[in-house]
């Protein structure tokens, strides 16, 4: 029986080597708890400097949502490359998005934590749920497919 995989935190320098995205499409700025069984949370500190206040919206900044569900895709992408004993994929592609759900907004100011853990795996697919918190309260919520790719 193989030891479980627990990685207490992982800072920005890994996951940029992690992942291929940078700024401003970066959207984690931490993953911490990760699990053996596929589980970890993504942290996002939200800041007004982002480009995305500029026009989402003038005067009443609020983080999109859908840059929230990337984040989450982020978080799974470090927590399934991170987690894999074999030699690391050089990629990860979203797959799909579902049972998605928006329901407060994020603000600069806010943390906000990617939830995520392991519904399926198949090969080098992996579909996650995933709940962004912020202080604790649910604000958005999606299941998310993603493949590991070379």
């Amino acid at each position: 029986m193989e030891a479980p995989i627990t990685i207490e935190a992982v800072d920005i320098a890994v996951i940029l080597k992690t992942l291929p995205h940078r700024y401003p499409f970066l959207l984690i700025d931490r993953v911490v708890g990760i699990r053996s069984n596929f589980s970890g949370i993504g942290i996002k500190n939200v800041t007004i400097n982002e480009p995305q206040f500029t026009g989402h919206f003038p005067g009443r900044p609020i983080f999109p949502g859908v840059l929230m569900i990337e984040g989450m895709a982020q978080t799974a992408g470090v927590i399934g490359m991170l987690s894999t004993e074999t030699d690391r994929p050089t990629a990860v592609y979203f797959l799909t998005i579902d049972k998605c759900k928006f329901r407060k907004p994020a603000l600069p100011g806010d943390t906000i934590e990617y939830h995520m853990s392991l519904i399926n795996r198949k090969k080098d697919m992996w579909w996650f749920h995933g709940d962004a918190k912020v202080n604790g309260v649910v604000v958005a919520q999606a299941d998310i497919g993603a493949m590991l790719a070379d």
